[in-house]
């Protein structure tokens, strides 16, 4: 067996007697993460490279450029231009990130005391907004003055809310109790 079906088994042992499933295919698992920036309606091409580069070095993966879907003139943007980068992690790469996230990251955070439960939504899947991108451990660098912000999705394959907050605790994602 590989990692992948152990820590599957593990986690229908565990989530087996509460949620009643009959397979190991029923456990919930995640399914995929997306880890996005904006940059807003940012022109200046070095901090969009440094964004791009930042974002790439967290992730291990070139993050894809988004457009805008609509043009505003009152923040003067227009269709098609870059407001933000997204990356989809999959796979190894997911897990690794998962792992990192869990163990480096949100304890290196200030103050921080737990994810809120309620930002789970009703299809199982978590966001969680982080106001600087300097707490992951490749970006430690002193351009204080270039932190941006990201939003970190994990997609879980949970049916509802209550599964999914027993699986994100089982896997070790901090959420508070409430």
């Amino acid at each position: 067996m590989n990692a992948t079906t152990t820590a599957r088994h593990k986690t229908f042992d565990a989530l087996k007697s509460e949620f009643g499933y009959t397979s190991v295919m029923q456990a919930p698992r995640v399914g995929k993460i997306v880890v996005s920036t904006g940059v807003g309606s940012l022109k200046d091409k070095k901090k969009l490279e440094l964004i791009v580069d930042r974002l790439a070095r967290i992730t291990g993966q070139i993050p894809a450029p988004r457009g805008a879907k609509k043009s505003i003139a009152n923040f003067k943007i227009r269709s098609g231009d870059i407001v933000g980068y997204q990356v989809t992690l999959r796979g190894a790469r997911m897990r690794a990130f998962l792992d990192k996230l869990i163990h480096i990251v949100l304890p290196r955070m200030k103050d921080f005391r737990g994810l809120k439960p309620t930002a789970i939504d009703e299809m199982g899947n978590i966001t969680i907004g982080l106001k600087e991108h300097t707490v992951f451990p490749e970006t430690s660098d002193e351009d204080a003055k270039d932190v941006f912000g990201l939003s970190i999705t994990i997609t879980t394959s949970a049916k509802n809310e209550k599964e999914a907050q027993a699986f994100l605790r089982h896997i070790g994602l901090p959420l508070r109790e409430e």
